[in-house]
């Protein structure tokens, strides 16, 4: 069985859709007391970081979302989700993460930007990916769909599995052990999307 963690600040219905499509039951936990019964969780993400660590602290979900980790069962952050798996960002002032992947998250740097872009950085963008059970099945850059203003800096590079380039290359995907992490919106990704989805449900 796979959770996806309520904690009021996630795109909870689309990505329920997109397991449906593949014909996963899920379930939307808000206990977190129950989040140790589930074989796979998914943490979504839509926001501010400070505000979502602000509701995972009010629901207790922050801890019983590393108690999971801890515990060896595949994890996935979707988009601000997985930007919470990091040790602290940079949005509206410091505040501290799960602290679950080393790194930090920080905005993008629009004097870095060869020509001028728009942040946040919003639409269709390939990633190009390293050889993990996540992107079976697709090809070493494939396109994804984006929403974002800020990105993650990983501390150790083997922790980036996957790079997208938005005015400059950015870690757009991140594994460490059973914690696993994306950037752009699988749920609104199409095939590619769904394809990585299914690789999660079959890790």
């Amino acid at each position: 069985m796979i959770a996806i963690v309520d904690y009021n600040m996630g795109n909870l219905a689309s990505v329920k859709n997109a397991f449906d499509l593949l014909g996963e039951k899920v379930v939307v936990e808000s206990d977190p007391d129950k989040l140790s019964q589930y074989d796979r969780i998914i943490l979504p993400g839509v926001g501010a970081f400070g505000d979502a660590m602000e509701h995972l602290r009010a629901r207790g979900m922050d801890e019983a979302v590393r108690e999971y980790a801890q515990s060896g069962k595949h994890l996935l952050g979707i988009c601000l989700g997985m930007q919470l798996l990091f040790e602290s960002s940079e949005e509206f002032g410091i505040t501290e993460g799960l602290g679950l992947i080393q790194g930090r998250v920080v905005s993008f740097d629009a004097s870095r930007f060869h020509t001028p872009l728009k942040v946040p950085h919003m639409g269709w963008n390939r990633m190009f990916t390293k050889d993990h059970p996540l992107f079976s099945g697709l090809d070493e850059a494939h396109y994804l769909y984006f929403v974002h203003s800020y990105h993650a800096l990983t501390t150790n590079a083997a922790d980036t599995i996957g790079e997208s380039v938005y005015g400059y290359r950015f870690t757009s995907a991140v594994a460490h052990e059973n914690v696993m992490g994306l950037q752009p919106h699988p749920e609104k990704s199409h095939q590619n999307g769904l394809t990585i989805l299914n690789n999660f449900i079959n890790l």
